[in-house]
C-alpha cells in the first residue's frame, strides 16, 4: 500500500545503548528539514540546557497520570523510576500536516506504536520501523565502556538488555547494520527516500 502524500511518514528508529542511535537521528533532524523530532513528555525534572516542550514536556507525575488516564498517550512507561510517553496530538497534529516525523525509542514502545498503527486511522500505513543492529556483541561493549560514562555494573546492565532488544530486531520493517557512521546515515537516509516515493 503506498503511502498518502499529503500526509506525513512516522519513521521509529530503535536499537540498543551503544548502536549510535541517537547520533544518527540527531543527524537525520540536522540534514532533512522536512523531518522533525517527536517531543516526547517526562516526568523526570529538565536537565541544565533543557527547554520545555523542545527538548521534552516536562509534567509532574498527577499531571502525566491524569494524560494516561485520559488515554492522552499513544505509549507510556516507566524508565528508571521516571515515566516518559508520546503524545497523540504531537504526532497527530503534524501528521496531519504532511509533516515526517522521527521518533527514537526503545524496542517496548516501538512494539507498542506498530500495535497501535494496525488500528489507528492516522497512523495505519504510516509508520516505518528500523532497527540499528550493532555489528557484534564486542564492539558494543567497547562502545559502551569507550563513553566512559557509567559504572562496570551499568555497562554490565546494558550489555543484558541491549543483548534482549536484539532479539526483537525482526519485529522491524528495516534493520540497519551499524558500519561507520556515515554508512549509517546514508542506509537511513535511502530507507526514508524510498518510503517517501
Amino acid at each position: 500500500m503506498c503511502p498518502d502524500p499529503q500526509s506525513g511518514l512516522l519513521f521509529i528508529v530503535s536499537g540498543p545503548a551503544g548502536s549510535g542511535k541517537t547520533t544518527l537521528c540527531e543527524r537525520m533532524l540536522a540534514e532533512l528539514s522536512e523531518v522533525q523530532r517527536i517531543v516526547t513528555s517526562t516526568t523526570r525534572a529538565p536537565r541544565p540546557g533543557e527547554v520545555d516542550t523542545i527538548d521534552y514536556y516536562f509534567f509532574d507525575h498527577e499531571t502525566f497520570e491524569a494524560k494516561v488516564q485520559a488515554g492522552e498517550f499513544y505509549e507510556h512507561a516507566y524508565v528508571h523510576s521516571n515515566r516518559y510517553g508520546t503524545l497523540k496530538s504531537e504526532v497527530q497534529d503534524k501528521l496531519a500536516q504532511g509533516i515526517d516525523l522521527l521518533l527514537n525509542i526503545d524496542v517496548q514502545g516501538a512494539a507498542t506504536f506498530r500495535s497501535v498503527a494496525q488500528e489507528d486511522p492516522l497512523l495505519k500505513g504510516k509508520d516505518v520501523s528500523i532497527f540499528i543492529m550493532p555489528p557484534d556483541v564486542a564492539e558494543l561493549e567497547r562502545r559502551l565502556r569507550g563513553r566512559g560514562t557509567d559504572a562496570e555494573d551499568e555497562v554490565k546492565r546494558r550489555m543484558r538488555v541491549a543483548l534482549e532488544e536484539m532479539k526483537q530486531a525482526e519485529l522491524y520493517d528495516h534493520i540497519i547494520l551499524s558500519g561507520s557512521r556515515d554508512e549509517d546515515f546514508a542506509a537511513l537516509k535511502a530507507i526514508y527516500e524510498n518510503a517517501k516515493h
